[in-house]
């Protein structure tokens, strides 16, 4: 199975967490073989402190390691909110500690020995997972710079579309003349490169743009 996900592999980076360095050293030269770029580190608290470029990347994780637990790393990582996949492996999982990864939201699970395909498929899935991720993020981050370059007047009309409202309605609540929101919505929805105005009320949705508590309309206050 190619590795090309993101453009190539010399676009992502895996991180290899193993306490045994007969095994790292084999996960690194199984990884490198398809080209990737690799990192390892004997503990957690190595890994933890290491200053991780921006770039799709995945983790290997070992469930069990000197000094802390696997799961134990998982938590700190979503706590962190790095949004980093994990790929878990280990000689001694159960099916409860399984659950447990997969759950917090491990991808994959692997138990050693396994396949080297196992682990390819696995690291595939984990880094087209992060460079989605990081895809979804870049879409947010544009669409808020687009909204931050609306008037409080645009961002008003805005928030009353997204809830529903037809032009008459807004304008009746915010006292305005129909032709002055169209006006408004027009200048919004071109600032915020809508194509139509599903596509304006689904980037107020992605963006969480929501009336004020205090605001209409009207008859939701009656």
């Amino acid at each position: 199975m190619s590795i090309d996900l993101v453009g190539n592999a010399g676009n992502a980076i895996v991180y290899v967490v193993d306490d045994d360095e007969s095994m790292r050293q084999a996960v690194s030269t199984l990884l490198r073989s398809v080209g990737l770029s690799v990192e390892t580190f004997a503990s957690a608290q190595e890994f933890l402190a290491f200053d991780m470029p921006d770039m799709p990347s995945c983790l290997i994780l070992d469930v069990r390691l000197k000094g802390q637990s696997g799961l134990a790393v998982q938590e700190q990582i979503a706590a962190s909110q790095l949004g980093l996949p994990i790929v878990f492996m280990t000689a001694h999982g159960d099916i409860a500690m399984t659950v447990k990864a997969m759950k917090a939201g491990a991808k994959d699970f692997l138990a050693k020995p396994f396949r080297d395909q196992d682990m390819l498929d696995a690291v595939a899935h984990a880094l087209k997972s992060d460079e989605d991720r990081r895809e979804a993020n870049r879409s947010v981050a544009d669409l808020r710079r687009c909204y931050e370059s609306l008037t409080p007047r645009e961002r008003e009309v805005m928030a009353f579309v997204a809830s529903g409202l037809m032009n008459k309605q807004i304008a009746g609540e915010l006292n305005l003349s129909e032709i002055t929101v169209k006006i408004h919505r027009g200048q919004a929805m071109r600032k915020m490169g809508a194509r139509s105005l599903a596509d304006f009320v689904k980037k107020a949705e992605a963006l969480g743009v929501r009336l004020p508590v205090d605001s209409g309309p009207r008859a939701s206050r009656a």
